[in-house]
């Protein structure tokens, strides 16, 4: 499991555009969002690298 900090998320939208983003890549990732603190945590079989690449194609480039 990866965890992120994406300082630009900031409601229901964005985790929606997060999800459909990292599950376009992994249909089977499993992400769980917590708003207040702007931290995602991912269980994918995706690498971390491709994560990465995904939140940022996405417009929530990690902190971390």
């Amino acid at each position: 499991m990866s965890e992120f900090t994406l300082p630009d998320m900031s409601c229901g939208h964005c985790v929606a555009s997060i999800t459909k983003a990292v599950q376009a890549l992994d249909a089977q990732a499993k992400l769980q969002f917590d708003l207040p603190s702007h931290k995602v945590q991912v269980e994918s079989q995706l690498s971390q690298a491709a994560l990465v690449a995904a939140l940022t194609e996405a417009g929530y480039p990690p902190a971390n």
